[in-house]
């Protein structure tokens, strides 16, 4: 189970990788009148499902340990005020396929580099007592692996929109 699990979790980040690098081939997958942020949002879903079920696989639950609640909450808080500040086409690519994102600086932004991976990071680290901690840091290095992808966006590189 060891190695399904582990690739499980570093499943969605060869598809983000692609998605950052080649945003027009996506955009063109899509086709017109299909928001290529939406099917990405959609495709990430099931990829996020994918690497719960592989945590599941190899977790041993119990009632979590004090440091658990501040991590997850934290963490999930910085996860939900991104969404909240972006939406779905600034979460989910937008300007890489082509979209006219507003420039955010409100918290958490200004404040903390890549809050949304911060905060996904820390809700992982909230798991330590239940999942063992190579699964926990094979994720966390897909997540600092797309941070270091994400920080070398190329404007020229931005997909044309198709609409």
């Amino acid at each position: 189970m060891g190695l399904l699990a582990a690739i499980g979790v570093l499943l969605p980040f060869p598809f983000y990788w692609w998605l950052w690098t080649n945003p027009q081939s996506w955009v063109n997958l899509c086709g017109r009148g299909r928001d290529p942020s939406t099917v990405m949002a959609r495709v990430s879903h099931v990829l996020k499902a994918a690497q719960l079920i592989s945590l599941f696989s190899v977790a041993s639950l119990s009632w979590p340990p004090l440091y658990f609640w501040p991590l997850m909450a934290f963490g999930q808080f910085l996860n939900f005020r991104v969404y909240q500040l972006l939406g779905e086409a600034g979460t989910y690519y937008g300007v890489r396929f082509g979209k006219n994102i507003p420039w955010v600086t409100e918290f958490p932004f200004g404040v903390i580099r890549d809050p949304q991976y911060v905060g996904s990071i820390m809700s992982l680290l909230a798991c330590l007592s239940w999942v063992p901690f190579q699964y926990i840091l094979l994720w966390s290095l897909g997540y600092v692996f797309m941070m270091f992808v994400e920080s070398k966006e190329d404007p020229s590189a931005r997909a044309k929109s198709l609409s």
